[in-house]
């Protein structure tokens, strides 16, 4: 966008832990369910948590209105304290216990056993406690394996910060397994059969070690890991204690199955089940979308496969525990731990393996199963995926243009670019208006506004700066619409091939983006987009062509509204280098504007909104872009989205430029560069989202 005067839009605050909102069709509660306690044993609370006063059309007053659970603050106390398997005591006095915990954010749900809860009673104002059965030791729970004996660590390595399609903050998302620097303390430390003690305190035997240069795998016994055990967590090298080990007790909850001993064979051989043919707002090909889940028909072999604490692995080979299991109308809803499942790459028609002994997390030998982890180390020559727009040049645009240069607009200094060269952003979209370069169709361009565009890629030189070229037009030229009389589509093309014959041997020059966010385009945006794309190809066959989408290029709504851009082969040709690119706020409107400063997001607002244009790319085989994205200082709601937005991103390899920096701010809302110099909470995410270097190329291209 352009000036986005920045005051927050409304949101509705969904959790994305309330991950039974959509399932109401498919999903009930189980037939037979655990009664509430209403005459507690003697017990103690551990802990006391506020309930969250959220009241929407999922939650009542902090209570889950499908099924018995509550939200309140995930703080460090609650997270230990409220946990699988301990038993809570609710303001009305009756005890339950807590079946599953689901974190979003700055808040977390406890699902509890029984049927659903009075928010009138057990809402908010009031509190919940957690209870132990001792007076001394609260209640523990083993979320997915239990040592055999007391440990204590001996020796502890860092995990490396990858994250791509194959690591998830250096866990390995296809089975157990970390990744950490080849030192010679850690290959001395971490061997196969010696034991490991993760962030979250459970202990696991190494199965495996892989060797790849700077960087070492240790896979581990027992099912996949979350990314929340990855970096900036250690892993731990376990030793014995001195104390013999006794029988361990067993954990109080269901925990994950773990390999302890490779050599036993499976009491019962694993089983093979379709997916249901799902297809709509929540499953695709039978995964559920809102959260980790599966379909399958509610029969008596699958009634008895599919249990709490039962590993499924999908047909890419990863292995995920189930933790719920919802009856409905023929069918079953399976929820599992771990991240989203990928519909398209595992759902229907592929199958799904069950088992209630569990998998083994290697693959067997002369499987020819895929890479091993130590084949997907960091790439030699990354992408930058966390970029920022310099604004400037295209200021002024209410003014009558072409305007005149420093009172109307200004192109950012040297000052800029190193400032975020020094911050390692080294993707820069650059806006600038059509009119200034080009005042009249179809001739010469303007000797001072190249001069001052040249200028700038220098300083971008300089600093090793990626330049994106940004047309900042929306589809328009002084307010005409591209493809009308006026202003035809070949006087579009004919713009971009002067600026292409300029500047393509500036070594900044890193695409060109044609146009941003076309609007009210009458259908016409696809062929501009095609005439301009192929008139840069005839200059420039090198560098990457970004083509935005039409609808403002929002996200969310792409797939309604750019079918038509990809009509013409050439634009579906990745030997033709193009990049699609979408832009992506969180307010109501989807405009940028936050016009509501109480608003409140959903802290997977960003990925919901995301997801439909990955989605696109991902079927159609494509490269994608987010041009600009942004959340206003005063939001830390917003701040957060952003966090897990990025972090989406950047799993599918797209990279992102942040709305915006450069002269000319004033005190913006989402400007990381104001005229007060304050700090800009927006920097620190971007800052931690630009450390990644695991993607090679543009993606996902899948």
């Amino acid at each position: 966008m352009s000036i986005k005067i920045a005051i927050t839009g409304s949101h509705r605050l969904l959790l994305s832990t309330a991950i039974f909102s959509s399932m109401v069709a498919f999903a009930v509660l189980p037939q037979t369910v655990i009664a509430a306690t209403t005459s507690p044993v003697a017990v103690s609370a551990i802990a006391t948590a506020q309930i969250n006063n959220f009241t929407t059309s999922e939650w009542l007053k902090g209570t889950w209105r499908g099924s018995a659970g509550f939200s309140i603050p995930a703080t460090a106390q609650n997270k230990a304290a409220f946990k699988k398997g301990v038993q809570v005591r609710l303001a009305d006095g009756q005890v339950r216990t807590i079946n599953a915990v689901y974190f979003s954010g700055a808040h977390m749900s406890p699902m509890l056993s029984g049927s659903t809860l009075d928010a009138s009673k057990t809402g908010y104002p009031h509190s919940v406690s957690a209870l132990s059965n001792s007076a001394v030791q609260p209640p523990v729970s083993a979320p997915a394996a239990a040592p055999a004996a007391s440990t204590s660590a001996a020796h502890s390595s860092a995990i490396n910060n990858y994250t791509n399609n194959d690591w998830l903050n250096g866990v390995w998302r296809k089975s157990a397994g970390f990744s950490i620097p080849t030192s010679t303390a850690n290959t001395a430390a971490f061997k196969p059969g010696a034991s490991v003690k993760l962030a979250d305190g459970q202990v696991r035997q190494i199965t495996a070690i892989y060797t790849s240069g700077q960087n070492m795998s240790v896979m581990l016994a027992g099912s996949t890991l979350g990314g929340n055990l990855g970096y900036p967590n250690k892993l731990y090298a376990a030793t014995p204690s001195t104390v013999a080990p006794s029988a361990p007790a067993a954990p109080s909850a269901p925990a994950a199955p773990v390999v302890t001993a490779p050599s036993a064979p499976a009491s019962k051989p694993a089983m093979t089940v379709a997916l249901n043919s799902f297809n709509g707002k929540d499953f695709l090909g039978g995964i559920y979308l809102s959260s980790p889940g599966i379909s399958v028909q509610d029969t008596e072999a699958n009634r008895a496969a599919f249990h709490k604490g039962a590993q499924v692995r999908f047909a890419n080979g990863q292995i995920r525990t189930v933790n719920m299991v919802y009856r409905f109308g023929g069918n079953m809803t399976v929820l599992l731990d771990g991240a989203q499942v990928n519909g398209n790459e595992v759902g229907y028609p592929r199958t799904i393996s069950v088992s209630s002994t569990g998998f083994s997390s290697q693959p067997a030998a002369g499987s020819g199963n895929v890479n091993s982890p130590a084949d997907n180390a960091a790439p030699a020559n990354p992408i930058n995926l966390i970029g920022i727009n310099l604004a400037g040049a295209e200021f002024g645009a209410g003014e009558a243009l072409p305007g005149k240069y420093t009172i109307h607009y200004i192109y950012p200094g040297e000052d800029d670019f190193k400032r975020y060269a020094n911050l390692n952003m080294k993707l820069v979209r650059l806006p600038f208006r059509w009119e200034r370069i080009q005042p009249k169709l179809n001739s010469d361009l303007n000797g001072a506004e190249v001069t001052r565009l040249m200028a700038t890629l220098d300083h971008a030189k300089k600093h090793n700066i990626q330049v994106i070229l940004d047309m900042h037009n929306y589809y328009r030229y002084y307010d005409k619409l591209i493809a009308s009389k006026d202003v035809p589509i070949s006087a579009f093309a004919d713009s971009w091939t002067r600026i292409a014959k300029k500047v393509v041997n500036h070594p900044a020059v890193y695409g060109y983006g044609l146009m941003n966010e076309p609007h009210a385009t009458n259908g016409k945006w696809p062929d501009a987009a095609l005439a301009a794309a192929k008139a840069i190809r005839m200059v420039d066959s090198k560098r990457w062509i970004y083509v935005a989408g039409d609808r403002w290029s929002s996200a969310f709504h792409w797939p309604s509204y750019n079918i038509q851009l990809i009509n013409d082969p050439w634009m579906r040709d990745p030997k033709n280098n193009l990049v699609y690119e979408a832009h992506l706020y969180l307010d109501a409107d989807y405009s940028g504007k936050y016009r509501d400063p109480k608003a409140v997001y959903d802290p997977m607002e960003g990925v919901k909104r995301a997801k439909p244009f990955v989605e696109w790319l991902t079927k159609y085989k494509l490269r994608g872009f987010i041009g600009e994205h942004g959340a206003p200082d005063f939001s830390p709601s917003a701040i957060v989205a952003t966090d897990n937005l990025l972090k989406y991103l950047n799993q599918n390899c797209i990279p992102s430029t942040y709305w915006a920096g450069g002269p000319w701010w004033g005190e913006y809302a989402l400007a990381l560069d104001v005229k007060s110099g304050k700090s800009r909470p927006q920097l620190p995410i971007l800052l931690k989202h630009a450390a990644n270097k695991s993607c090679g190329a543009i993606g996902p291209l899948k």
